[in-house]
């Protein structure tokens, strides 16, 4: 029997949209206000799943205080209270739209989750905008 357990984390964060072989006004042209140079900030919410088989000894599919430590580790520190396209290395060379985030997100995560077990991250930009990735 598989079953999914999830992962509610945060982390506040800075980027700006742009693409840098474009000029500044096709820049705000598709990024508008998030195109602007000085940057702005979001409050992420994350949700991080894992979908396994219940383990017969312990009765979990994983150790949420496992899975806690990995989202420590692999999102917030690094990205929390970060400029992300300045002290972020994956983002100095892409754009941190939340499309982006989210697949750099998967990539951190699932280096660290049994292959046997699915990953699926949804990242909350706002309340109303989100994004999801479960994999290629």
């Amino acid at each position: 029997m598989r079953v999914k357990v999830s992962r509610k984390a945060h982390f506040n964060a800075a980027h700006r949209l742009y693409n840098k072989s474009w000029s500044d006004e096709q820049n705000s042209e598709v990024f508008g206000k998030c195109a602007f140079p000085n940057y702005h900030g979001h409050n992420y919410e994350l949700i991080v799943s894992v979908t396994g088989e219940i383990d017969p000894d312990t009765g979990y599919v994983m150790d949420m205080k496992v899975l806690k430590d990995i989202i420590r580790e692999e999102v917030e520190e690094p990205f929390d209270h970060k400029n992300l396209n300045v002290d972020v290395e994956e983002f100095k060379t892409m754009n941190p739209t939340a499309e982006n985030i989210v697949v750099v997100i998967w990539k951190k995560i699932r280096k660290k989750i049994p292959e046997n077990m699915e990953l699926d991250v949804v990242l909350y930009e706002t309340p109303r905008n989100f994004v999801s990735y479960g994999g290629e």
